[in-house]
């Protein structure tokens, strides 16, 4: 069979039927259609924001889509979750140009998933091959530095590690549900302490507030004014500029809503803060989170066990939480291996980065193990 690759500027070029079929079987949300064309459509992943969509399709001979990945050419690092800025520097101080760069990954998104699509009726290898060349075929053709795939699945990262890219690990903070029917079965898992612990925060927090779980047709306009308002003061304060856009929480309540568990706490029935989860096939991904009302332990209510409840409710594998904050361990969200793989063009680059992840990884690797040792909740670890 014949196959040719096309580039594309706007996932729109390639249309919700086409994506859907090679992105619905996967259960992931971030991959879909409606997330992706939300982050376009709304200006928060565009080319005035330093990400210009360069999606591949992979059409067989009838240019019917076999494959596709989402891609961008990206003008800065900002918004990826996995971290190349002293590469870039060290390239720039040198006399390279280290920006624009290729990135496969879901903008704003620090959640492992596919990165590479495939429709149901292909082979998932050949596909994931021929999107892969294509993507390196393209950094070659428009000149520019690298190509980076980041929070790939497991057999991904292992994938383009064989084809010559050189692969990262990182860690993030993630809870599996070990067959809990109810929130008390997960709470008798841990450590007496910790258990009492978890309780008195729950306690504390909920303590004059109603908090509920939004989903579906139950997120309103209003409900969204309202948390864009929590995100923006948040946004504001830590990382100075919230990359998302009003229009964007706008759209994803449109088209996600069934996929959307928005937990928000009221007082006297005014919203002060709020969560937002996204629903996978088998997990719960929190993402943003905002308060307008500074409140003991709400953020770890909010963010941590209301997402737990949700998903033991719910039947979900697994809660990932996002990136940073071993704090989360105390809660239960174990240190799991993320992943990334990196193209660099220059061999005067890629022989220094190379040689740096290779010592990397082993310490992110006992850095992995020795929190989980010892700071594990769970009985038999104090």
């Amino acid at each position: 069979m014949t196959f040719t690759l096309t580039v594309h500027e706007g996932i729109a070029d390639i249309g919700r039927e086409a994506w859907d079929a090679c992105a619905r079987p996967t259960g992931d949300p971030f991959v879909s259609y409606d997330f992706l064309h939300a982050c376009e459509a709304s200006g928060s992943a565009a080319p005035q924001e330093g990400w210009a969509a360069r999606h591949l399709a992979l059409r067989d001979e009838d240019n019917a889509v076999l494959g596709v990945m989402p891609l961008y050419l990206k003008g800065h690092s900002q918004g990826e979750y996995v971290f190349d800025h002293s590469w870039a520097d060290a390239y720039e101080r040198a006399g390279g140009r280290y920006y624009p760069k290729l990135l496969g990954a879901v903008p704003f998104t620090p959640a492992t998933g596919p990165r590479f699509l495939n429709h149901p009726d292909t082979d998932a290898a050949t596909v994931r091959q021929a999107l892969l060349q294509g993507a390196l075929t393209l950094v070659e053709r428009m000149g520019v530095s690298s190509l980076h795939v980041n929070f790939p699945t497991e057999v991904e990262w292992t994938d383009m590690a064989q084809a010559g890219l050189l692969p990262r690990q990182d860690i993030q903070f993630i809870w599996r549900n070990d067959g809990y029917q109810t929130l008390d079965d997960f709470l008798a898992a841990l450590s007496a302490n910790r258990r009492k612990t978890i309780r008195r925060e729950r306690r504390d927090a909920q303590a004059d507030l109603d908090i509920r779980v939004l989903t579906g047709a139950e997120i309103t306009e209003a409900h969204w004014d309202a948390f864009f308002a929590f995100y923006m003061d948040t946004g504001d304060r830590k990382w100075g500029r919230p990359y998302l856009t009003r229009d964007f929480f706008t759209r994803v309540g449109e088209t996600m809503a069934d996929r959307i568990a928005l937990v928000m706490a009221f007082r006297d029935e005014t919203p002060i803060a709020g969560a937002l989860n996204f629903i996978g096939r088998n997990a719960l991904y929190g993402r943003q989170w905002g308060t307008l009302e500074e409140v003991p332990f709400l953020h770890f209510e909010l963010c941590y066990y209301q997402a737990i409840e949700f998903a033991i409710a719910r039947g979900l594998s697994r809660v990932e939480a996002g990136a940073q904050g071993e704090h989360k361990i105390a809660r239960g969200y174990l240190p799991s291996p993320v992943y990334s793989a990196h193209f660099i063009a220059d061999p005067a680059l890629r022989g220094p980065v190379a040689d740096y992840l290779r010592r990397e990884g082993p310490a992110v690797e006992a850095q992995r193990l020795e929190m989980t040792a010892e700071l594990s909740p769970f009985k038999g670890n104090g």
